[in-house]
């Protein structure tokens, strides 16, 4: 006798969103940088274009992007920081 082929309720369910990534993934202190210097620079400009500008466009006088420099370490949050003085002073 033959069997019948499994109802499609009877299939091994998958996830639909994957955990997982081939990309490689920042260091716990890095997340930490991330996270002070994007919370710095939010709460001097109060403005999310504006912040998401300032953190990731190309700067020429850093000749970086602020983001990259305050994730790499502590003296680019520095440099990010003192760059955000020179253009958007304390008022």
């Amino acid at each position: 006798m033959l069997n019948p082929p499994p109802a499609e309720t009877d299939k091994p369910r998958t996830r639909q969103f994957r955990r997982h990534s081939d990309k490689p993934r920042l260091a716990p202190e890095a997340v930490a940088r991330q996270g002070r210097v994007a919370t710095l620079v939010w709460e001097r400009l109060r403005d999310n274009a504006a912040v998401l500008e300032f953190l990731n466009a190309h700067d020429p006088g850093l000749d970086a992007r602020p983001i990259d420099l305050a994730i790499a370490n502590d003296d680019g949050i520095r440099a990010v920081l003192a760059r955000l003085d020179v253009l958007h002073p304390l008022r």
